[in-house]
Parts: C-alpha cells; structure tokens; sequence
C-alpha cells in the first residue's frame, strides 16, 4: 500500500467533486496544490495556487477548437478563460488524471470537467471518469479511443489530478471515497 504524504492531488479546490478529492487528500495525509486566479474563489484553500496573468496566457487556448472538440458553444468570458487555464495546469502537473461526470453519447465529459478529460487525453494520459450516471468507472483507451470499463482504479502516480462536477451525487462521492481508501487504506 502507497505511502499518501508521498503523493500530490493537484486540483482547482472548486465545489462538488474536487473539494471532496481536496478533503479526502487532507484525511489520508497527501499533499495537495489548488490552482486559482484573480477572482475566483474555490472551496478548498489548502496551498492555494494563484496564477499570474503571464502564467494563465501560456495556458492560452482556441476557444473554437474546444467548442469544436466538445461540441459546445464556449463564451469568450475571460472568467470561463481562466477556469479552462487553470484546468490545464491541473491537468499538465500530473501522471494521471480522475474526473466524476457524466460520460456523454459523443465520449466526451459534459461541462468544464469536459475540457479536462479532453486535455488528458491529447496529452496521453492515463484517464479515469467515474460517470454518474452509468454508476461505473472508465478508463479512455487511447490506442481504440473508446471508453473501457474499469472495476477498481488506483491511484498509482505521485501526482494526480481530481477534479469533476459540481453536482456530486451520491454513487460519485462513494467512488471517490472508495478510490482513496483502495488507494492508502
């Protein structure tokens, strides 16, 4: 069993699904890193990470490659900017990625969260989304590009990112809670 104080929950510390990750990270002793800007103000504070406006322009991103990636419509919001920025760091700082939503029909993840499983998935990275709906965990199969049932994922990398809806149900947050204990018990 894995040590947690030797791993690293990156996330963005925001209502639902990323502030139970943040407080599951705290219970079992991990380390954890909340990327924020000016003007947001997430749930969870716990090393807050507050990106400059320079930091936030490197994570710059076509706001009509990911309405087009998603299927979507995104708003040009500099506040819904800076959230998909911040996600990217989320992302980009870890190993592998755990997201709880929705799975939709076209594969990908509704909502913002939706951006974050895509990123992962450009850069290759190992994905699990525990969909709420379809109550089971996926893992994306890059060489297929499919969604793969997964019965029991681990966190097995030293940092990892958890982030999802803000609308966590029940079976979602069992998930999560099982996921660490399965991970650090």
């Amino acid at each position: 069993m894995s040590k947690a104080s030797e791993y690293t929950l990156y996330s963005g510390g925001a209502a639902g699904a990323e502030t139970l990750f943040g407080e599951l990270a705290e219970k079992y002793g991990a380390q954890e890193v909340n990327f924020s800007f000016s003007g947001h103000k997430p749930n969870r504070t716990a090393n807050l990470r507050t990106l400059t406006s320079d930091e936030l322009l490197r994570k710059d991103v076509s706001l009509t490659y990911v309405s087009k990636l998603l299927g979507r419509k995104f708003t040009n919001a500099p506040y819904l900017r800076d959230v998909l920025r911040t996600i990217m760091y989320q992302v980009d700082s870890s190993l592998e990625i755990f997201v709880v939503g929705t799975i939709q029909e076209d594969g990908t993840v509704k909502g913002g969260t939706g951006w974050g499983a895509e990123f992962a998935k450009i850069c290759n990275k190992p994905l699990f989304v525990f969909g709420q709906v379809k109550n089971g965990w996926f893992t994306w199969d890059h060489a297929q590009s499919i969604w793969a049932p997964v019965d029991a994922p681990t966190i097995t990398q030293k940092q990892y990112c958890g982030t999802g809806t803000r609308f966590l149900e029940e079976n979602g947050k069992k998930a999560v809670e099982d996921l660490f204990a399965r991970s650090f018990a």
